[in-house]
């Protein structure tokens, strides 16, 4: 099984769901991975810091997929800010990965207190140049953060990536994403540690298509065309989350699943969350 594909703005291209692999680490996490890629998974989301660029890595040396047809995600942590910082820190990301490039790089917050992203931003555009990285993009941002990379740089990211779940599905930035070709992922897609997936709305559309609710949800996420990146270290699950491209939703039932926005759950507004 393969996922769908989408064209980003400058021109490379992304599956329409990914492997999350937060807390996905040692032994284990090698085999959850290299298990996800062998079931149909091509985006591979890590962060620097997440800790486990090298447990990715070693999946991919593991693996028994082309590296070109794999998309490798990484993240700058907020610590490494500046233009040389960044420049460094995707060195030592690289290295941990084991990989002469990766695919989608992003700043995973912006810090605005800090007030250096932009800066950050020209070093990933001249990542981009040297073909140390495919596409750069952002995680996290507000449309003013993204104006301002635009105005300062001239530069749009190509993926914004930002918690997105039918209890906050952010339709003003999608939006935005839409009117400006930024494709939008989703983390924390199933909205983990919530009774999300009991709600009874989403419990009957699975019942009516014969599918569980988890892919209910994240089929809700494809139909909004913003790409989720689900996470999982039980292999029957993750095979579950990736089969959601056998059957769709009609616009009613998008429009009930995303009536139960309640606002955002994990309390990190980006205009005053500050990562390390």
């Amino acid at each position: 099984m393969t996922a769908p594909e989408y064209a980003l703005r400058d021109g490379n291209r992304i599956p329409a769901i990914g492997l999350g692999t937060y807390g996905l680490n040692e032994q284990a996490g090698v085999d959850a991975i290299v298990s996800g890629i062998a079931d149909g998974y091509r985006l591979i989301d890590t962060a620097y810091n997440y800790g486990n660029e090298d447990v990715v890595g070693e999946a991919i040396k593991r693996c028994d997929v082309d590296r070109s047809d794999l998309v490798i995600t990484t993240k700058l942590p907020g610590r490494h800010h500046g233009f040389d910082e960044t420049l460094a820190s995707l060195d030592e990301s690289r290295h941990r990965l084991g990989l002469d490039w990766v695919d989608l790089y992003l700043i995973h917050w912006p810090n605005p207190r800090i007030d250096k992203y932009v800066d950050s931003w020209r070093a990933m555009i001249r990542l981009r140049e040297k073909g140390l990285v495919r596409s750069i993009g952002v995680s996290n941002f507000t449309p003013d953060m993204l104006d301002r990379l635009e105005r300062e740089t001239s530069v749009v990211p190509v993926v914004n990536q930002v918690e997105l779940h039918p209890y906050f599905p952010q339709e003003e930035l999608r939006a935005y994403h839409d009117e400006h070709e930024i494709r939008t992922e989703s983390w924390s897609p199933l909205a983990k540690r919530t009774e999300l997936l009991q709600e009874p709305v989403i419990t009957a559309i699975a019942a009516e298509h014969g599918v569980s609710p988890a892919q209910v949800v994240l089929r809700w996420h494809v139909e909004l065309e913003s790409v989720p990146i689900p996470k999982s270290a039980h292999a029957e699950r993750r095979r579950e989350n990736f089969d959601v491209f056998s059957f769709s939703l009609s616009g009613d039932e998008v429009e009930a699943i995303s009536a139960l926005s309640r606002g955002r759950l994990w309390g990190g507004d980006p205009e005053s969350h500050e990562e390390f």
